[in-house]
């Protein structure tokens, strides 16, 4: 082993599978200069003692505390970052009003870059805090701005992928808050792309720049052409919206005659990289074109709530191949936690496999075969968006990075009801999912460096 790794020792949880949980009980953690997961040694493996004898009592040994336990760091797959500034605000009335009436005139506010440091800077120091380790980004349309978050996460060593925004259509944005001109809007962006691509060769855990259609509604034919042809000179992240409501899904249906998922395709703006925030109004044959192209949803169960009309069939879609994750979908969703997020997802899987209409017999109230277990949705927020992003991340195993929250579940402010020594793990681990806050996040890991502490 080499003399500079680190080596934490503890009980681990991470996913087995998409719907299995996987408890790693007092093993230990060898973690390499990279910061990548070198050697999991479980108490039974031959060099499980000589490795504690050999770093027992150094600096870079990490024995967690009685009651403390290993998560993988979430993936939050959806982020509106300005709009962090209007958290928890106005989650009551129409998409189409509350983006008019209360977003965009918050975003365009960006364009200064003091305002834009102290929201960006407070955020994401939110989320990791919250233990979310990767997030994808929509900034605005302002490229300094969008630079400015991308150096925020490299500084805070938080794996951020950005995206400038484009929204370039006159008609469909308001005068106070659109890209210049078409022309324009694909000239930043490819600029921007450059800029990160250049400031990720300085970051230990990466930076990614995102081409970043806000929405189909938004967009000129040209702009999404655009963009889907940088996607591909750059081999780069796309994000999205698609099929959120029933506004935006009748707004593609009636511009192409064809749904949000063949509309974007046709760009170029689905393939392996590429991640659709909410994607409720998804058909069979759209969902098996994600499928094919390789193309993740990013499911955001509390903003579904307020704004999408509907509950997402994700059991259905994931038993069709299609990757998927969790997003916040800060602010349409209010809450910055991944956890909230986790339970939130179980609670509105429930909802559609028994039905929210006692006026229907029970027997055709729901959607059969839709419910979720949290283990299932914890691969959501971690596995899941890892694998949303085909990055080596999500997972407590060889070859994966160590992104990791450590939890205490016996906090004096913050104590979890575990009163028997001898309790299960697996009991212990649905209590951590239902019951963490954020002050029962003691330590965030980012590829092998500690980015938070409380």
């Amino acid at each position: 082993m080499d003399k500079y790794m680190q080596l934490f020792r503890g009980t681990a949880f991470s996913s087995k599978s998409s719907k299995e949980i996987e408890i790693l009980k007092e093993h230990l953690f060898c973690v390499n200069p990279d910061g990548m997961i070198e050697k999991v040694v479980a108490p039974a493996d031959a060099d499980y003692q000589l490795l504690l004898d050999a770093y027992e009592g150094k600096d870079n040994f990490h024995q967690l505390a009685e009651g403390q336990y290993i998560l993988p760091g979430f993936v939050d797959l959806h982020v509106h970052a300005p709009q962090w500034a209007q958290s928890g605000t106005a989650l009551d009335i129409p998409l189409y009003d509350w983006l008019n009436t209360y977003t965009f005139p918050l975003e365009s506010k960006f364009s200064d870059l003091d305002f834009a440091q102290e929201v960006y800077d407070d955020l994401v120091g939110t989320l990791l805090a919250n233990g979310t380790t990767t997030a994808l980004y929509f900034a605005t349309v302002h490229k300094e701005a969008s630079l400015l978050l991308a150096q925020i996460c490299a500084d805070k060593g938080q794996r951020g992928l950005v995206g400038k925004v484009v929204m370039d259509d006159p008609e469909q944005n308001p005068e106070t808050y659109r890209d210049a001109d078409t022309p324009t809007a694909l000239a930043d962006t490819e600029e921007f792309i450059l800029a990160v691509k250049e400031l990720s060769k300085t970051t230990k855990q990466g930076v990614f720049p995102v081409v970043t259609p806000r929405f189909i509604p938004s967009c000129t034919d040209e702009a999404l052409q655009g963009l889907g042809e940088l996607a591909k000179k750059y081999d780069a992240y796309v994000q999205s919206h698609c099929s959120e409501s029933d506004w935006a899904h009748g707004y593609v249906r009636n511009r192409f005659q064809k749904n949000d998922a063949f509309a974007l395709h046709h760009f170029g703006l689905l393939r392996d990289k590429s991640v659709m925030a909410h994607c409720n109004f998804l058909s069979d044959d759209d969902a098996d074109l994600f499928a094919e192209t390789g193309t993740a949803i990013a499911h955001c169960p509390i903003s579904n709530a307020y704004f999408a009309n509907s509950v997402i069939p994700i059991a259905h879609f994931h038993a069709k191949g299609v990757e998927i994750g969790l997003g916040t979908d800060i602010s349409g969703g209010f809450s910055p936690s991944l956890f909230d997020n986790v339970r939130q997802a179980v609670m509105s899987s429930r909802m559609l496999e028994d039905g929210v209409n006692p006026a229907l017999p029970a027997n055709n109230r729901g959607v059969p075969g839709s419910r979720m277990t949290v283990d299932e949705a914890f691969y959501l927020a971690t596995a899941g968006g890892g694998e949303s992003l085909s990055l080596p991340i999500g997972r407590i195993q060889e070859r994966y990075a160590w992104d990791v929250q450590i939890i205490d579940t016996k906090l004096p402010s913050a104590k979890l009801p575990i009163f028997n020594e001898d309790e299960d793990l697996h009991d212990i681990f649905q209590k951590i999912m239902y019951l963490t806050r954020p002050e029962n996040i003691r330590e965030v890991w980012v590829q092998g460096e500690k980015v938070h502490s409380r």
